[in-house]
């Protein structure tokens, strides 16, 4: 089951069928068996046609968050360990990735509040003070008021590793300004588990052509999902659920920088496609 978010309803689309509902979003999607309570929402959803829906998503399709925060888990993938330890090897600051990634307490940080997120479409911004700046392809998390992980969708973690790589106390300033993560296009509910084995694709093109490509299976985190959720809601609570983006296994090769104009592409299976370009803040 999937539920997209548009500036003219929300659309739970199921068994190849979609369902338009004017719910509030906050209350729609905090629910402690959202497949469950959408499944009942159908019933009291109109049903529009493929044409529709395919106009809805197209034109109108927003982020699919209202008042919850989001936030991020780091160095959870082998391979961005290494890439953090090689961007930071000349401040001395390495040994510190290779410690939090194979230590019990996860990396956690706060990425952005609800207006500073981009939706399918939308741009999203590099740093005019960084010279090094890659998108990161994450699989993201619903979850909760109650601490429980209820759907997904497709993250991109926006990050200057120049500024992170200069001394791991910028990592704010790597990571949060204006535009710096984007959310969609839908979320994913699906009736059992989610499965690890799902491929996270990225693409980036440059001029209409292939900048970047690249593939990670879920299953190569170290850390489980439920994992991250607990130590998150371990002294946080969140009334509306919250946002949690669970790292990255894609770092393009360090010669590589994102210049305005790219267009990214993150794919997860069963989820979806998420489509931004690349801009430079006014």
């Amino acid at each position: 089951m999937h539920l997209y978010k548009t500036s003219r309803g929300n659309i739970i689309v199921s068994n190849g069928k979609a369902y338009v509902n004017n719910f509030d979003w906050n209350s729609l999607i905090n629910q402690n068996d959202l497949h469950d309570h959408l499944a009942t929402l159908i019933n009291t959803s109109q049903l529009i046609d493929e044409a529709e829906f395919i106009q809805l998503t197209k034109e109108s399709i927003l982020a699919p968050i209202s008042q919850q925060e989001v936030w991020a888990a780091g160095v959870t993938y082998l391979r961005s360990r290494d890439a953090r330890m090689e961007e930071s090897k000349e401040t001395s600051g390495s040994d510190c990735y290779e410690r939090v990634y194979g230590a019990d307490r996860p990396e956690l940080f706060f990425k952005a509040m609800p207006h500073r997120v981009s939706g399918p479409g939308e741009e999203v911004y590099i740093r005019k003070d960084s010279a090094w700046n890659v998108p990161e392809p994450e699989l993201t998390l619903f979850i909760n008021s109650s601490g429980k992980i209820q759907a997904y969708t497709v993250g991109n973690d926006m990050s200057s590793r120049s500024i992170e790589g200069e001394n791991p106390l910028y990592l704010p300033q790597a990571k949060m300004y204006e535009k710096s993560v984007a959310l969609g296009p839908c979320l994913y509910i699906p009736a059992t588990p989610f499965d690890r084995s799902s491929t996270i694709t990225l693409h980036i093109r440059r001029n209409n052509q292939p900048a970047y490509e690249g593939n990670v299976k879920v299953e190569k985190m170290k850390r489980t999902l439920e994992e991250l959720a607990g130590w998150l809601f371990a002294e946080l609570k969140f009334p509306h659920g919250c946002f949690l983006l669970t790292g990255t296994g894609l770092v393009p090769p360090d010669h590589f920088t994102l210049q305005h104009g790219d267009v990214v592409e993150i794919t997860i299976e069963n989820i979806g496609t998420l489509v931004n370009t690349i801009s430079v803040s006014p």
